[in-house]
């Protein structure tokens, strides 16, 4: 293995043939993946986990061409900012059973966050009832196919390096790829009967069921397609929450301001709803700082150089792995300064950010299509949590604060989360409770 430092922005890598080039700053990885997305929306090579195990169906890891062009305009339209309006009751329902299991049962909140956002998810693809825990069946059938799915994208196959290993049977792969391919089958089977029964409430999956002529997709792909959608979505916002509340710990001024915010616009009698997420520009600026502080995959999933090209007098071949340091993007402190003008109001964020105050939904035309169901979630989350609970350091035998260290994590291969910590989470008022009951009597599975 040959390893070759070009430059501090830009790293090239040489692993026994296969070539990859990593951006370490924002002004390299916008340059290239952002403004010359023409050359760079196709994908490498992933042989196990996208030609075996997805059977060459992934969205995700597709390269570029009609097949993929079909799948994100399907994927784009049912998942539009006007769009996944249609599931903010679901995601109201879910932020409020959160904020009752974290006061319920503080101690093992990131099984709650994992609960609702796998619950969430899986109700806006499929219409599935709601989640009583996080160790739902089928979670846990999707949740192992998708680990596995996440070891095979990671390049440790000698299949990745020899390719003419493809002819040889990779009996490792088939037994998963069965399963994953009947998971995603049953659950797209129970809208479809749903849909023959007269169910009409809105699902991605029945959007895709109901316009076969205009996607052009079989329902095999469709089926795939919803999947690829939970495994986009479901760890990526339950992580985000993880580093969002150890912030809440850490910076209790900060959720003191933002908790001022919510009396002051919302009140006391009753809980936020999306209708008043223009009236808290603080809050949803703490969600913007949380996934530029900390992304919760600090690599995306690379791009490919379609032709040759070069960046700075650095040639990149075609075929290329080009691969955004996210984590490394968003720490660029020439770029990121601020998220609200002097009248607290929200500003406009940096344009080679997309207006979003950070590059954790990734660049170009590869960018993550449920990037409005994904803000939604977190704000109506974070919104609701801030205005039911105080969450605090819990105090040593001397009655000082804990502080967690905010630079311990753990690195499950793919995710980044915070290392486990103590906290304190208790209602902010008398009523809370109370509100929470009423709150959860309104909603219909």
């Amino acid at each position: 293995m040959n390893r070759q430092l070009i430059v501090g922005e830009v790293m090239h890598l040489d692993t026994l043939g296969k070539q990859t080039i990593v951006f370490n700053s924002l002004k390299s990885a916008v340059n290239v993946l952002e403004r010359r997305t023409g050359n760079y929306s196709g994908r490498p090579r992933f042989i196990m986990a996208q030609e075996i195990l997805n059977q060459g169906l992934g969205m995700v890891l597709m390269d570029y061409g009609k097949p993929w062009r079909l799948r994100r305009h399907a994927a784009h339209e049912a998942l539009s900012k006007t769009t996944v309006q249609n599931y903010h009751p679901t995601q109201e329902k879910e932020a409020t059973i959160l904020v009752t299991a974290l006061l319920k049962d503080p101690e093992n909140r990131h099984r709650h966050f994992q609960r609702a956002g796998a619950s969430a998810i899986l109700s806006i693809l499929y219409d599935y009832p709601t989640l009583e825990s996080a160790n739902d069946k089928v979670v846990e059938d999707i949740d192992r196919s998708i680990h596995w799915s996440n070891q095979a994208a990671s390049w440790t196959f000698l299949i990745e390096f020899f390719p003419w290993m493809i002819h040889i049977p990779q009996r490792e792969a088939f037994e998963p790829s069965a399963q994953r391919a009947d998971i995603y089958l049953r659950l797209f089977d129970r809208v479809r009967a749903d849909l023959a029964s007269g169910g009409d409430r809105p699902s991605f999956s029945a959007s895709l069921m109901q316009n076969p002529d205009r996607y052009h997709l079989s329902e095999r792909e469709m089926a795939s397609l919803s999947g690829q959608m939970y495994a986009a979505g479901s760890e990526t916002t339950s992580t985000t929450l993880m580093w969002w509340t150890l912030a809440m710990v850490a910076f209790p001024q900060v959720r003191r301001r933002a908790q001022a915010e919510l009396d002051a616009v919302v009140g006391r009698s009753r809980l936020p709803t999306f209708t008043d997420a223009p009236h808290l520009p603080y809050v949803r600026a703490v969600v913007r700082e949380v996934l530029r502080w900390r992304p919760p995959v600090p690599f995306g999933v690379p791009h490919a150089a379609t032709e040759d090209d070069w960046y700075e007098g650095m040639f990149i071949p075609k075929g290329a792995a080009c691969l955004a340091n996210i984590w490394q993007c968003n720490h660029d402190h020439a770029i990121f300064e601020r998220h609200l003008d002097e009248e607290g109001g929200l500003l406009p964020d940096p344009i080679e950010t997309n207006q979003e105050g950070h590059v954790s939904f990734g660049f170009g035309r590869r960018i993550c299509v449920g990037k409005y169901l994904a803000n939604d979630a977190l704000f109506i989350g974070t919104a609701r949590i801030l205005w039911a609970t105080t969450i605090e350091c819990v105090l040593d035998e001397n009655g000082k604060e804990v502080v967690p260290d905010l630079d311990a994590f753990t690195d499950s291969g793919v995710f980044i989360r915070p290392a486990p910590y103590d906290c304190r989470i208790t209602p902010r008022f008398p009523e809370v409770v109370s509100i929470l009951s009423e709150e959860r009597e309104r909603f219909v599975d």
